[in-house]
């Protein structure tokens, strides 16, 4: 069986654009390691303004002076701008300084450069290689030559799901493209396919899922194509970025405040003992979470953002860590564990309530100050609870509410237990 690191060094040379061969090779090798359903959609489909850019890959790049190499484009996957167009010709050294991106924070650094595959209508060539390089250039004639193989390309996405026996899956998610890098992306992915893989014969009651595809474009085909009654059956998620470094864990938070995973995984990490850094939504890091959360799906991202390596050539496999991938497949395991130990809170009606009711009798009287009436703070956050119900817009356990409340679990469960009996909500 191969392992996290294994697989990082086996992935990351490829390249592993949108749509490429190297993508298609790391999909290949997928199947060998997880029996993942691949989800295709065919070339050129555009949905919501979005395109699938076409299959790309370089064959020949390279900056020629007077006869001699002045830079190999081939030299590493992001060496050519991602999706350049093709050129072949002799330029000046100011139109040839058009073309070409160094790295504004190392001299030595090969940025990566991947706009163009989210604007395949707008297109340029264009080679990316270290400042230092770009500094030695001297005046006079360049040739230069960008030669590549393009086609119609599928957008594929690889899913995994670890069936459960409520209807309801929490999912994680992960970039599988970004070419010849390790940490961003494919570091996340190999997270994700551990912890299915230690899911494996394990009876749950939730369903957990491994959805691994091209950042943004991804996700948005994935879950705009999908039937909306399908998509109402993922409950939240995580969305796994950039775990392998020896920098410090980050939890973002979702846009939902009462996100279920939220709660589960910092008290997985708390419980190891791990030290991390939380941030509200889009505070930390931007990156898929905001597709699935464009479509109610809360998303939760768990990285080690930032890291010094972050777009550049220097994102290597050799620069990960074990332990670092070991310490996030432990915590979700634990978050799971957590997950999996407490019901999930359904609602059953809409509007509001008459809780006071004798046919509900249900209702938190906290009292009136007016009347003398001494109003404790359990008494207020039952209250608060009880308000609260009413609003759930998606389904909840009942540990994040006893959470977001900060109430002692078994009071949350023994006054939901209530609600359960007049049939108001469902919990399984």
């Amino acid at each position: 069986m191969k392992t996290m690191m294994q697989m990082l060094r086996d992935l990351t040379p490829l390249n592993r654009a949108v749509c490429a061969h190297g993508y298609d090779e790391t999909i290949a090798y997928l199947l060998n390691v997880l029996p993942f359903e691949v989800i295709s959609f065919p070339a050129s489909t555009e949905h919501n303004g979005w395109v699938i850019p076409p299959s790309w890959d370089v064959v020949e790049a390279s900056i020629s002076k007077d006869g001699k190499l002045v830079y190999d484009g081939m030299i590493h996957p992001v060496g050519v701008i991602g999706l350049s167009s093709e050129f072949s010709g002799t330029v000046s050294l100011e139109e040839l300084q058009k073309h070409l991106h160094y790295d504004h924070r190392d001299p030595d650094s090969i940025p990566f450069h991947y706009r163009q595959f989210f604007r395949s209508w707008q297109r340029d060539w264009g080679f990316c290689l270290p400042k230092r390089v770009y500094d030695e250039l001297t005046p006079g004639d360049y040739d230069v030559v960008i030669r590549t193989e393009e086609a119609p390309g599928d957008l594929k996405v690889l899913e995994y799901v670890h069936r459960g026996t409520s209807p309801y899956t929490i999912l994680l998610g992960g970039n599988l493209d970004h070419a010849g890098v390790a940490n961003d992306g494919l570091a996340g992915c190999v997270v994700g396919i551990e912890v299915l893989r230690r899911l494996a014969g394990r009876k749950t009651r939730l369903s957990y899922s491994l959805h691994l595809s091209p950042g943004i474009v991804g996700p948005e085909f994935y879950l705009g194509k999908m039937d909306p009654s399908a998509r109402k059956q993922i409950l939240e998620g995580y969305f796994l970025e950039m775990l392998g470094s020896d920098t410090k864990i980050a939890v973002q938070e979702s846009r939902n405040p009462l996100a279920t995973v939220a709660h589960a995984l910092k008290s997985s990490l708390d419980k190891l003992g791990l030290t991390y850094r939380t941030g509200a939504f889009e505070t930390v890091i931007v990156n898929d979470e905001y597709i699935f959360e464009n479509y109610g799906i809360p998303m939760v991202s768990f990285s080690r953002f930032p890291y010094p390596q972050y777009h550049s050539h220097f994102d290597t496999a050799e620069t990960m860590r074990e332990d670092r991938l070991e310490e996030a497949v432990s915590a979700l395991m634990g978050a799971i564990d957590i997950l999996e130990s407490s019901p999930i809170v359904s609602k059953r009606f809409s509007g509001n309530i008459c809780l006071s009711n004798p046919k509900y009798d249900l209702y938190m009287d906290y009292g009136q100050v007016a009347l003398g009436d001494s109003l404790t703070e359990h008494k207020r956050k039952m209250r608060h609870l009880m308000d609260i119900i009413p609003a759930l817009d998606r389904p909840i356990s009942v540990r994040a509410l006893a959470d977001h409340m900060g109430l002692p679990e078994p009071d949350v469960l023994a006054y939901l237990l209530r609600w359960a009996e007049k049939g108001l909500i469902e919990l399984s």
